[in-house]
């Protein structure tokens, strides 16, 4: 289930709630209590490490680097 961010613009704390899709756009009480809340535009950061494979070698020799790897002739 996603989890939305939102701020209470009464007592400036930020929350979360977890909700189906279907009701992202419904209204949140914050925690304290106050109705008067917005729901904050969530962005994703994803770190990590990963190394791509190395490419093959062409057939015929050389460093594939032509044209992104293909033949050029």
């Amino acid at each position: 289930m996603p989890r939305y961010e939102y701020r209470c613009r009464t007592c400036g704390d930020t929350f979360e709630k977890s909700r189906p899709m279907a009701e992202s756009s419904a209204p949140a009480s914050c925690p304290a209590g106050h109705d008067d809340t917005v729901k904050l535009l969530s962005t994703v950061a994803v770190a990590g490490t990963a190394s791509a494979p190395s490419p093959a070698p062409r057939a015929g020799g050389g460093d594939g680097g032509c044209c992104g790897g293909g033949c050029c002739g």
